[in-house]
């Protein structure tokens, strides 16, 4: 039921379903490509990829 509930928040909001997972890619990149990212790669991937998954969270969260 709840995928059902953010399949359908994700249909109907197709910016936000864009921008979502575009954060989740560019967490996982920041994690494949660690040696290019930088300072602290660990943290900005874990951060991108947290930031993904509270996105897909927030259609569950709100009511309607």
């Amino acid at each position: 039921m709840m995928y059902k509930k953010i399949e359908a928040y994700f249909r109907k909001h197709s910016y936000y379903n864009s921008a979502v997972h575009v954060l989740a890619g560019v967490g996982i990149g920041i994690l494949l490509t660690y040696p290019l990212a930088g300072t602290h790669p660990v943290r900005w991937g874990g951060l991108f990829l947290a930031a993904a998954l509270l996105g897909h969270l927030y259609p569950l969260t709100i009511k309607k």
